[in-house]
């Protein structure tokens, strides 16, 4: 995925709800390709700390690979924390990270999924 992809996906996301915070493709090493945060929004994590969490995608997404003959690879994961919650999708090394208001209902969560999805499969053949 080029830059004008990336851009593209983190724009067409960002739309799809007005409760999703941050989007951004994460690169294999953990470095932020592009992103698209809600203007309003003040960031959850300083400078440092989202560095260290690009940095940990990397990590897990690398690791996460060796299970992928055994497993499959991963569509998505869904995190909820205490004060955000979190969906990612692989496009092979790299990640889509979105960041939700944590009192959004389940179903609006499942609906950005569900609309996410086609983003992710037309990005996972192109590859």
């Amino acid at each position: 995925m080029d830059q004008s992809n990336s851009n593209q996906v983190c724009d067409s996301i960002a739309s799809i709800s007005p409760f999703i915070r941050f989007v951004g493709v994460i690169g294999e090493r953990g470095d932020l390709i592009s992103y698209k945060r809600r203007e309003e929004m003040d960031p959850l994590l300083d400078a440092k700390n989202t560095k260290y969490q690009f940095s940990h995608i990397a990590i897990k997404t690398d690791l996460e690979s060796f299970f992928d003959e055994s497993l499959g690879e991963i569509e998505f994961a869904w995190e909820e924390r205490k004060k955000v919650q979190i969906i990612s999708f692989a496009i092979g090394k790299l990640r889509i990270w979105i960041s939700i208001d944590k009192k959004v209902i389940r179903t609006e969560v499942l609906r950005i999924i569900d609309s996410c999805l086609p983003f992710v499969k037309k990005y996972s053949e192109s590859r």
